[in-house]
């Protein structure tokens, strides 16, 4: 009976590693699940951290930070390396800054 139970809760175990989404991977990662935008189709996280996220297509929307507006594009396969706290050589994510599309290659999260 011992070896049944052992197996059941490695069973559960490996269950629950390998059902969890790109979001609780941020959460797991002290990260905002908003970091990353809803409708993720699919996403490989690899041991050393690397990060690779699949949309639908391609996708825009507006962050209002202190009266300024945002706006971010992420392309339907995007990148980074996760680890807690931050997420680095991001590529795919643009933030629109006045006139021109400017990419981010970090993200930091920061505790005030």
């Amino acid at each position: 009976h011992l070896l049944l139970v052992v197996r059941l809760v490695v069973a559960t175990i490996l269950h629950g590693a390998f059902s969890a989404t790109v979001y609780d991977v941020l959460e797991q990662n002290n990260l905002p699940r908003g970091l990353i935008p809803q409708g993720v189709t699919s996403y490989v996280l690899h041991p050393d951290g690397h990060l690779q996220v699949t949309l639908p297509g391609d996708c825009n929307f507006v962050v209002t930070v202190a009266g300024a507006q945002y706006k971010f594009r992420f392309g339907s396969t995007f990148v980074g390396l996760v680890k807690p706290g931050s997420i680095s050589e991001v590529n795919g994510v643009r933030v629109q800054v006045k006139w021109a599309l400017e990419g981010i290659s970090q993200v930091d999260r920061c505790m005030v």
